[in-house]
């Protein structure tokens, strides 16, 4: 660990009788950073998160949050992490103002819950009783809840579901924003295009095992993977695998004496193509 580290993880086990559901995951955050912990349901995502959350204690392994063992949280350094859960229901006969309110007063150096409100896009709702909202705008509360502290790390836990394209690009802005302030932020998500769009980093797990750590870009090696150049010739459409698509092009462009090929384009692996392969290849494991 190092001062510039917000998250560290070493050895961390779980297990659920004869099921371990987190096994041996090593794992550091740096401070500012965005990571987004990818995996599909029951590889262990939600149990790494809720450990570093403080909410369940750990079988094994080393964990520090903000240079503190989240098993033994202290009020203050319960007022430094943020965590936007899957649902906040108990508050359904509240409106939306007193609820952000409410959690203000729980944080001694909270933001104006008015301009909370205003950011996460629901100052048309402000006095509306939050049984009324719709599934995205209670996500949206969910995350007022969340920030209103001015948390140093944020905990989001599939923050988007039930948003719209354009709300969901929204909160990136909002994310971003955040990061860009120095918060710290662990993400887990299924939108691996959010993940794309936000992380720094992203961690693949799987069976509880942690099997890939890298930015977006370079996960699995994709940054270096063959790209696939298509065009359109004389005989209908053409591609070809190649892993060095300019020269590829550049002779591609001889052939057409210089003119515009038609219908070019150059695509490599999406981050998608990537994570389903590293998960398809870990169910087929038999270790």
């Amino acid at each position: 660990m190092t001062g510039d580290d917000a998250i560290v993880v070493r050895g961390l086990t779980k297990t659920y009788g004869s099921k371990r559901a987190v096994d041996g995951v090593d794992l550091t955050v740096a401070q500012g950073e965005v990571f987004a912990l990818l995996g599909p349901n029951g590889a262990g995502k939600t149990t790494t998160v809720e450990i570093l959350e403080g909410y369940r204690h750990r079988d094994g392994g080393e964990v520090t949050v903000l240079g503190t063992d989240p098993a033994h949280p202290t009020a203050a350094w319960r007022a430094r992490v943020g965590i936007v859960l899957q649902g906040t229901g108990e508050f359904e006969n509240l409106r939306v103002d007193e609820v952000v309110s409410l959690f203000a007063g729980y944080y001694p150096h909270a933001d104006d819950p008015d301009a909370v409100i205003e950011r996460v896009g629901l100052a048309h709702k402000r006095s509306a009783l939050t049984h009324t909202l719709s599934g995205g705008q209670k996500r949206r509360l969910d995350v007022a809840l969340g920030i209103v502290g001015r948390p140093d790390v944020l905990f989001l836990d599939e923050p988007t579901t039930g948003f719209d394209p354009e709300a969901r690009r929204e909160f990136w802005e909002l994310i971003r924003a955040l990061a860009g302030g120095g918060t710290t932020i662990l993400l887990t998500t299924h939108y691996l295009q959010e993940a794309e769009a936000l992380a720094n980093r992203v961690g693949v797990i799987a069976d509880g095992r942690l099997i890939a750590v890298a930015s977006p870009a370079d996960l699995g090696g994709r940054s270096h993977s063959a790209a696939v150049v298509s065009w359109r010739g004389p005989d209908g459409p053409r591609s070809e695998r190649t892993e060095t698509p300019t020269a590829y092009v550049s002779q591609l462009s001889l052939d057409f004496e210089g003119a515009e090929i038609p219908g070019l384009t150059v695509t490599r692996p999406t981050l998608e193509d990537v994570y389903l392969e590293m998960i398809s290849a870990t169910a087929g494991d038999p270790a």
